[in-house]
């Protein structure tokens, strides 16, 4: 390294020393190419060359500065001018700069790691532990959640018929649409026709039933919310809505926290209604004995869904 150009005439007095048991002796202090040049302030003999880079300063901040040419060099220059001092420094800070640094490299590289894995635990995980917890219920578990998804509903909708004639009636139409386990539920306003929800219940609006020509129409229904249903699965759907603190509650406390599912209500009533391929579909009515020309009418469907 050729030092600074603005301080290749710099010079000036200092005292130098040998070795610690020397005696001082004054010198000329001038900068060479990439040495600090010791010469003798009587003859101008060259008493010493100190590399730039290797200098050190062994008392920062005091005056006047004290430099050594190394960490174990039993030589020292002591010198009083301000230029030459801050002329040194300045050097030092540059050859520092140019250094290559591996430690804030590292420091980088671990930084930008755990960025990622922060981006990763925030973006990733709530979905991951979401999903995990809905597969992870007991069956007992994933009903009450869809009864308390049904009572959330049923504060727009009002509560659900319960008398006993009709409650066999509907178990009977539940037991063969969505097989075992399967329950119907009917809700008396608001809900257009059937929204399927976890534990395997089906809410179904009592207008399907009161306009549909058949009892067909609220058949099809049912059987649109089946398939529905095992598409996307409600048990997730519903633990999206509550949320990742409530999902971890859940998990490990085997409870959802009270109001988890307050306002789920509103969601499965603005719900887009499921887009399902017709071909599966078709399969299910014909698996179910149900007659799908009601609900393809109702639906805009094509007619041949027989």
């Amino acid at each position: 390294m050729t030092a600074l150009q603005e301080y290749q005439r710099l010079e000036c007095t200092g005292l130098w020393r040998e070795s610690p048991d020397a005696q001082r002796r004054e010198v000329i202090v001038s900068f060479g190419d990439a040495t600090l040049v010791i010469a003798d302030a009587k003859n101008a003999r060259a008493l010493a060359h100190w590399s730039l880079p290797a200098v050190q300063r062994l008392n920062p901040g005091e005056r006047p500065a004290i430099f050594a040419p190394g960490p174990e060099e039993g030589e020292d220059l002591e010198i009083e001018d301000e230029a030459l001092i801050k002329a040194i420094g300045k050097v030092h800070t540059i050859i520092e700069a140019r250094r290559p640094h591996p430690g804030r490299l590292r420091t980088l590289l671990l930084a930008t790691v755990l960025i990622c894995l922060f981006a990763l635990g925030f973006f990733w995980m709530p979905t991951a532990l979401i999903r995990h917890t809905a597969g992870a219920l007991p069956p007992a578990k994933v009903r009450d959640i869809g009864l308390a998804s049904l009572t959330d509903l049923s504060r727009l909708t009002g509560p659900p018929c319960t008398t006993p004639e009709g409650r066999a009636a509907l178990d009977r139409m539940g037991e063969r649409l969505l097989g075992g386990g399967g329950r119907l539920f009917i809700l008396p306003n608001a809900l257009s026709g059937a929204v399927a929800l976890p534990g395997g219940i089906v809410a179904l609006g009592r207008d399907v039933i009161e306009t549909g020509p058949t009892p067909d129409l609220a058949a099809g229904h049912v059987v649109a919310a089946a398939l529905a249903r095992d598409r996307t699965d409600p048990t997730l759907a519903a633990l999206r809505f509550a949320g990742f603190r409530a999902s971890v509650d859940l998990l490990t406390t085997g409870n959802l926290p009270d109001g988890a599912l307050f306002g789920y209500g509103e969601a499965l009533l603005t719900r887009a209604r499921p887009d399902l391929p017709l071909p599966e579909l078709q399969a299910r009515f014909a698996a179910a004995g149900v007659s799908a020309a009601a609900y393809s009418q109702a639906m805009n469907l094509p007619q041949d869904t027989e």
